[in-house]
């Protein structure tokens, strides 16, 4: 799944140039965050791949949705054969599922379901090998798996829609399964909606016949090819779509009709991407058909359903962005998994990188093929600070002491996952590790991989034994810290580096034995020497013609590493000027920003208007920024017109963390009059900080603004929340309620969040208490779990009975989640006062009422059953103000 954990997580769904993809979720994404990794289990229970007693042949899903019950009908056929052993008991997933009859080939003794599993218990064992068939019929009114969006939940009219979502294990929450990825099967979806309806789902369509009777139209397709069940797909509404071909593989891009025009720029690249993955690979693209979908507030960035791949709408993006914004990694990753993930799928979830590194890594190779080699190195320093930064315990990336299979979708099966295939390719040379990946895949379509199987192929391959290499970076933790020095000999003209690796040990880090290059530039050119490192300690002494200008450790970032390395003032300079060597120069423009001298600043004003690379003038502003003195303003200030957005954005970022009047008057200016909304984005933040009055009115004045997927008013009430001033809570409040209809659930949530974060400290919180809690109940997950998290933001205990009443809810509910912390938060800042006394007040009052209350309506209930007599004594009794019992607590 993509670019959903990490989640979590923060969700690059529209992927910024210049980082990585993140499949993650928007709470990371959520972990396709990354790096957000559960408490390491220290019961010992390990999760391995469940057995399989059976062959499952065939899944046939015959459903029926009704959009505004936000409920699904069902039949489930499911073909399978016991593989070895006569079967007594056939058991399925299957979450909250109204099953209302099981049949079979086989004679049925009884079923049940357990609240987890649906159990078929045949009358005799069904002897191995003998083919048989399973009918359930069932309905659901799923919380998972099977997602509704329509015009009763608060989207667009004309607009509902249905998608499906399998990864890891939401598919039983829609019809029974074995939802496991080590078992693989052909599909037919048949699919009955209303007319004028697209129906989407894997493989390709069969037949489309409209029933006379119901009016419904039935939609048949089918997978031939088998796949797991995760990549089962469904996605029902109204779309429209652009289409391309490559070869006899047609492609399509679906979008509400509503975000047509800004389809072909998320999808302008996915041809060339199909071409070059199979030319890399030297396998042809093995499904019938590709389709990528947009829908509606989706949990993640993207999903690789076989033959389809889910999107979150918020990939789209309108030509005003220039290249701030772009879906190549997110349409690079997904269509990688086509290959690595759904053609050879992971065994069990612990070898989840097998399918995530993978994708994660052909992305970086896309971007290197079309925008070159100093764009991918860029971008793999990126990955590699997210891995060294995180700073929770060390963990392998093949990990099988989860509690939750989503907990495995972090930075490791990511980012690290990535960077081992980097560094095999980099050790068996790019040939030789395309033929080892070509054979993998050969060797293992439509079937079920772990991390063993390919060190196999690539042993076989290489005649080398790459037991240490899996060993030390798959199946031990953490990565190699690194001291790095150097000294020149001049009398022996020698160059000595030495290495000390200074990771902290344990049972699950250890040394590290890895190849380390050094380049080594002078007058008369440069020197590569590449070392075996494998002790604590090394020196190792390179003999030179005459003192190197510049000193490289890792020059080609062929190893994942962290590495203190600190060269000379001089040697940095050198290195910044070295026109051969981006990423040299981006790096000693990094290492610059810890220099504070008119010299270093000059240099860096240098690079940020001249280098040839975006990265260079990135990395230079932001140095500038770390720098922070009134020369290094002075320079940013002066380079703000760029020709690359990406460098326009940096130097609004960097200029907005300076705090001093020509900031704001610089900020208020350049938003004014940008026409890029990232850019302006980034100046408003920087206004958060002042309260001038025009600043002020600037902001309020965004929150009626209009632009695509509400950027401005966004960004505008993102920059109200950083400056934390209550001046805003009343013009916000009135936005949210005079725009509710039109803002997408990120806008809304956003409001709500800033709402709550801004009243936070107020005396008189009850008008956003009571605004927030009109939310709580929203249809919309995402708004409702914002708003039961806002409330919890907010601080006012009065809050504390409606959070309750989800604190009930049904055990691992993400509301009942949401609602625990929420009054965790509100118990662990309030302080016994007043307020405290006075709600217990209030508390007390209302059940007296109450108690009032109902002795008023026993009286009335008691003449009521005395008769007409009762009835036609003078009516001068008190009314109670509700004659329904119920809605008397």
């Amino acid at each position: 799944m993509n670019t959903r954990a990490l989640s979590v997580a923060v969700l690059m769904l529209i992927i910024p140039a210049t980082q990585a993809v993140d499949e993650i979720s928007e709470e990371v994404y959520c972990q396709k965050i990354q790096g957000g990794l559960a408490p390491i289990d220290s019961s010992g229970y390990r999760k391995f791949a469940p057995d399989r007693e059976v062959d499952i042949l065939h899944l046939a899903l015959d459903v029926t949705p009704d959009f505004k019950r936000r409920s699904v009908a069902g039949r489930a056929v499911i073909t399978f054969k016991p593989i070895a052993r006569p079967l007594r008991e056939f058991r399925l997933d299957a979450v909250d599922l109204n099953v209302t009859s099981v049949a079979s080939t086989a004679a049925v003794e009884a079923w049940q379901m357990t609240g987890q599993h649906l159990v078929v218990t045949f009358a005799t064992p069904v002897e191995a090998g003998r083919e048989v068939k399973v009918t359930v019929d069932y309905s659901a009114e799923p919380q998972k798996g099977l997602y509704f969006r329509t015009a009763e939940m608060g989207y667009l009219p004309g607009e509902d829609q249905i998608w499906t979502q399998g990864e890891p294990i939401e598919a039983r929450h829609w019809y029974p399964c074995f939802d496991a990825p080590n078992e693989k099967f052909t599909t037919e979806i048949t699919c009955h909606v209303p007319e004028g309806m697209t129906v989407l789902s894997n493989g390709r369509k069969i037949s489309e016949e409209k029933d006379g009777a119901t009016g419904l139209v039935a939609v048949r397709w089918l997978q031939d090819k088998p796949h797991a069940n995760y990549l089962v797909s469904l996605i029902a509404g109204h779309f429209k779509k652009v289409e391309d071909r490559h070869r006899d593989i047609s492609m399509a891009f679906h979008t509400s009709p509503s975000d047509l025009k800004e389809a072909p720029n998320s999808f302008e690249d996915t041809k060339d991407i199909m071409a070059f993955f199979e030319k890399e690979t030297g396998v042809l693209f093995p499904w019938a058909r590709y389709d990528q979908v947009t829908v509606r507030d989706f949990v993640a960035g993207g999903m690789e359903n076989t033959s389809m791949t889910t999107l979150t709408d918020r990939t789209l993006f309108t030509g005003e962005t220039e290249n701030l914004r772009r879906s190549q990694s997110l349409v690079a990753h997904e269509l990688a998994h086509q290959w690595f993930g759904d053609l050879v799928t992971c065994k069990d979830w612990s070898h989840l990188w097998l399918n995530e590194g993978f994708a994660t890594y052909y992305d970086l190779l896309y971007d290197e093929h079309k925008n070159g080699r100093d764009m991918m190195l860029y971008r793999l320093y990126g990955s590699l600070k997210t891995i060294i930064e995180f700073s929770g315990p060390p963990r392998p990336i093949v990990f099988n002491k989860f509690d939750d299979p989503m907990e495995q979708f972090g930075y490791l099966a990511y980012q690290k996952g990535s960077w081992v295939l980097h560094m095999l390719r980099s050790q068996l040379g790019e040939e030789l590790y395309r033929r080892c990946i070509k054979t993998y895949l050969e060797r293992h379509q439509y079937g079920n991989v772990v991390t063993g199987d390919l060190n196999s192929v690539v042993e076989e391959l290489s005649g080398r034994s790459f037991d240490p290499f899996f060993d030390q970076w798959v199946y031990r933790a953490h990565h190699p810290e690194l001291d790095v020095s150097w000294s020149w000999d001049q009398k022996t003209k020698l160059a000595k580096v030495s290495v000390r690796q200074i990771q902290k040990l344990s049972d699950d880090v250890s040394l590290f034995q890895f190849p380390l290059k050094f380049r080594f530039k002078g007058k008369s050119g440069a020197v590569d020497r590449e070392f075996l490192v494998k002790e604590k300690e090394e020196d190792f002494h390179v003999p030179l013609d005459a003192a190197p200008e510049i000193v490289r450790v890792n020059p080609g970032l062929e190893l994942l590493a962290k590495i203190n390395f600190i060269a000379p003032v001089p040697m940095l300079r050198a290195q910044l000027a070295d026109k051969t060597d981006a990423m040299g120069r981006a790096l000693a423009a990094e290492q610059l920003g810890r220099r504070n001298d008119l010299e270093s600043v000059a240099g860096l004003k240098a690079a940020l208007n001249q280098d040839t690379f975006f990265g260079v003038r990135i990395e230079a502003a932001r140095a500038l920024r770390a720098i922070h003195s009134d020369a290094a303003f002075e320079a940013l200030l002066t380079s703000r017109e760029q020709p690359d957005a990406r460098v326009r954005q940096q130097i609004a970022v960097s200029v907005g963390a300076f705090y001093r009047k020509e900031t704001f008057d610089t900020a208020l200016a350049a938003a004014t009059k940008e026409k890029n909304p990232d850019i302006a984005a980034s100046y408003l933040k920087s206004l958060a900080m002042s309260d001038q009055p025009e600043v002020v009115n600037y902001l309020t004045g965004l929150l009626d603004s209009k632009s695509y997927r509400n950027s401005l008013m966004e960004s505008a009430i993102t920059a109200m929340r950083i400056s934390e001033s209550p001046q805003y809570l009343d013009p916000l409040k009135s936005a949210l309620q005079r725009h509710e209809k039109e803002l997408t659930t990120s806008t809304l949530v956003r409001g709500l969040d800033t709402l709550s974060y801004l009243a936070r400290h107020e005396d008189k919180k009850e008008s956003v208490r009571q605004f927030v809690v009109g939310f709580v109940n929203d249809p919309r997950r995402a708004v409702q779990l914002s708003a039961i998290k806002s409330l919890g933001v907010l601080g006012d205990i009065r809050a504390i009975p409606v959070l309750e009443t989800f604190a009930s809810a049904a055990k691992e509910s993400p509301e009942r989640d949401a609602a625990e912390k929420a009054m965790d938060a509100l118990r662990s800042t309030q302080k016994p006062s007043e307020n405290l006394r006075e709600v217990r007040s209030e508390i007390l009052e209302l059940q007296k009422q109450n108690r009032d209350l109902r002795q008023e309506l026993n009286t009335v209930k008691k003449k009521m059953e005395a008769g007409p007599a009762a009835s036609n004594k003078p009516a001068n009794q008190t009314r109670p103000k509700s004659a329904d019992p119920k809605s008397v607590r």
